[in-house]
């Protein structure tokens, strides 16, 4: 089922979960395990991500694959315009076609290591507005997500820029947009605004992330660009004695962003889950408690 298809037709804010592709065989069955002990959330779909300059390809081709055939559950593929052609990438969506998968969040990517500049590694797609158009015209049946920012894009400070940016992608035939993790849910009700202020009007889905360790925290920050830790959240942490602790006050923090973001109208949430299950059902009994 496309994405744009569950968000139109749900009467409640939907729900679902972001894993990536192992990199050691011996932790898939691991990443399973993960994947049962959620499904009873009864997620409305979930997404795999791809790594910076298409490589983890296979891999994220084999588990989005498997996922589909061993649960089904719907199931949204990252793909990046990095590295890839167009043959390529037609390739890629021929594959998924075949084996019944339809949907795609449309991203740039990350630079790949050993690339001295982003320009050296970009091929047919120079950004990501680029592939949804590509894909729109060759791929019309395929549904189309891509990436908004609340805290703003690292690489576009103009934020007025930010959201045309965003604003053309959706204009080009992206269906909804899943936004970064953020920790301050102002950020995410005023990006929604803003969004409705520029004419976007196709879903906006909140990407959450809970703080688990001090560690985890200070690794959010380095690979979501931009990520502000607010100040009460990041007194908590700092205060705490174990990650325990920190995992008990992140999951908390969480759950009151869920609950209002729910009592706000929201249409989606995503976890990003780390390919961990405890902190997501956590959040889960602590929103039905």
């Amino acid at each position: 089922m496309l994405v744009k298809e569950i968000l139109n037709t749900a009467e409640k804010p939907v729900f679902s979960f972001e894993f990536f592709p192992p990199k050691k065989d011996a932790d898939w069955d691991t990443l399973f395990k993960t994947i049962t002990a959620l499904s009873p959330l009864d997620p409305s779909y979930v997404s795999v991500t791809y790594g910076a300059g298409g490589s983890t390809r296979t891999r994220t081709h084999d588990l989005v694959t498997r996922i589909q055939k061993e649960t089904g559950l719907s199931v949204v593929s990252h793909l990046t315009c990095i590295c890839s052609s167009s043959p390529e990438t037609g390739e890629i969506l021929e594959n998924y076609r075949r084996h019944g998968i339809n949907n795609v969040l449309a991203l740039r990517g990350d630079k790949p290591a050993g690339t001295a500049t982003l320009e050296e590694a970009i091929k047919d797609f120079p950004h990501a507005i680029d592939l949804v158009r590509f894909i729109k015209t060759n791929y019309p049946d395929f549904g189309i997500g891509v990436a908004g920012f609340p805290e703003g894009h690292p690489e576009t400070p103009n934020r007025l820029t930010e959201i045309e940016h965003l604003k053309a992608k959706v204009d080009a035939g992206a269906d909804y947009i899943v936004t970064q993790l953020f920790f301050d849910n102002r950020d995410f009700f005023d990006f929604r605004d803003r969004c409705r202020l520029a004419g976007i009007t196709v879903p906006i889905i909140a990407g959450i992330m809970p703080v688990t360790t001090k560690k985890g925290m200070i690794r959010m920050s380095e690979l979501a660009l931009g990520a502000r830790i607010p100040a009460p959240l990041l007194e908590l942490v700092m205060a705490a004695g174990s990650d325990r602790e920190v995992a008990s006050i992140g999951i908390d923090w969480a759950t009151r962003q869920v609950q209002e973001l729910v009592d706000n109208h929201v249409r989606g949430i995503h976890f990003y889950t780390l390919n961990m299950a405890d902190a997501t059902l956590r959040i889960f009994r602590n929103l039905h408690a």
